[in-house]
């Protein structure tokens, strides 16, 4: 497929999935969680985009976690540059994420996590912003499903990830990419010039999404093409009936 051909259809997927779910509404104040990856660098070039047509207000914020040494602070950099590329407002928040997992008790990862959403969450009140965009795409809600089935969790952890759920009170976390591929995103980073950082701790399989992700999934996906998109459609089926369950348990 020609790069026009394929910019123009990975807008038109990226468009019919906005307008679906109502993710970026005229004039919406959007506060975007960027690492430097290539998810959430196209994820700001897309808003980016958006705002000019809709009258969004977008900003970038990275959260820089204290890990990683150089790299993360290369990240955090990366992440100011991208913005000035951009037009867009840019802004590096810090959290120590040992010290978090050490008073939850719990790994890196949760805490990473954790730390994250908290400091998303407070920067968005602080800033007005009605919505906080994160750069989940198809494959990470495929790995998402393969998760919670490998830990055996409930139903409604069989939905994965909404396109949109309440974050805090007044805002938002929405998902624009979530009907792209892992391929169709780094595509559309090479397509429009993006550059991104590599984290190389998303590569060590002593983290179960990512030992999901390297092995399982490609496995997965050479046995039955297609799998991952069809993980997704899962999952939506799933959100829809917890949904029905939801409204029938409220009705009077």
């Amino acid at each position: 497929m020609r790069r026009k051909e394929f910019a123009a259809q990975v807008w038109s997927k990226l468009i019919a999935f906005d307008r679906e779910q109502g993710l970026l509404s005229q004039g919406r104040r959007v506060l975007a969680a960027v690492s430097g990856g290539p998810d959430s660098v196209v994820l700001a070039h897309f808003l980016a985009q958006m705002a000019r047509r809709k009258g969004l207000r977008v900003s970038l914020l990275h959260v820089h976690h204290g890990l990683r040494g150089r790299d993360a602070d290369r990240d955090a950099a990366s992440v100011l540059a991208l913005g000035k590329t951009l037009g867009l407002d840019a802004a590096v928040a810090r959290a120590d994420v040992r010290a978090a997992a050490a008073r939850r008790g719990g790994g890196l990862e949760d805490a990473g996590r954790a730390e994250r959403y908290r400091l998303l969450s407070a920067r968005a009140r602080r800033g007005r912003f009605d919505a906080v965009a994160v750069g989940h795409q198809l494959d990470d809600q495929a790995e998402t499903v393969l998760l919670h089935l490998l830990r055996g969790n409930s139903l409604r952890g069989l939905g994965g990830m909404a396109p949109r759920r309440a974050l805090a009170p007044g805002v938002e976390l929405i998902r624009p990419l979530l009907p792209l591929t892992r391929d169709e995103v780094l595509t559309y980073a090479e397509v429009h010039g993006l550059s991104w950082r590599e984290d190389r701790s998303n590569r060590d399989p002593k983290f179960t999404r990512n030992w999901v992700r390297g092995k399982i999934l490609p496995l997965l996906e050479r046995r039955a093409p297609g799998v991952k998109g069809r993980l997704a459609g899962v999952a939506a089926q799933v959100r829809a009936v917890v949904a029905h369950d939801a409204n029938e348990r409220s009705a009077p």
